[in-house]
């Protein structure tokens, strides 16, 4: 029974989920942003489908945040993201062997699962008037290469949903 609690903690331990990582300006006042737009070209690295996923999620949690899209805005926000193929640990081993004063031995791996990609999207917020950046979320995940459109807009809820959190930055005193 023991060894069944620790394979599965190694279970739940192995399991990747979205990493984030933050950083801001800490001088700025993040109280006086009200609205918000997209750079035209924000979406670097995604295709269309994605880039709408994306930008409607944040639409939709900025706006709980009280922000307002607007053609003034006053912060930009630009999205890019970078893909890189994770290697497959699963495989399924194949092996042959032989016996007496001779050996003999061939083994092989055969993968198994869908391939799978690491993804960082990054998440800029610009200030309009002087074009600084004062906010940044990169989120880093897994993302299988063979998804259903609904499975691609469950992800980016989610890491949407982790990248905002920390968004306004809680003020320290």
């Amino acid at each position: 029974m023991k060894l069944l609690k620790y394979l599965f903690l190694l279970f739940i331990v192995g399991c990747s989920s979205t990493k984030v990582i933050y950083d801001y300006d800490s001088k700025t006042n993040f109280e006086k942003y009200k609205t918000f737009n997209f750079f035209e070209d924000a979406g670097n690295g995604l295709n269309e489908l994605d880039v709408k996923r994306i930008t409607n999620e944040l639409l939709y949690k900025l706006q709980e945040k009280g922000m307002k899209l607007s053609d003034t805005p006053d912060v930009y926000i630009n999205i890019v993201s970078k893909e890189s193929e994770v290697a497959n640990r699963n495989t399924i081993g194949l092996g042959i062997g032989g016996g007496g004063t001779v050996g003999f031995g061939i083994s092989g791996g055969i993968p198994i699962g869908s391939k799978k990609m690491n993804q960082q999207l990054t998440i800029d917020f610009v200030e309009r008037k002087n074009n600084e950046l004062i906010w940044q979320g990169i989120a880093e995940s897994e993302i299988k290469e063979r998804t259903t459109p609904e499975e691609r807009e469950l992800h980016y809820k989610k890491v949407i949903e982790k990248v905002l959190v920390s968004y306004p930055p809680s003020k320290k005193n």
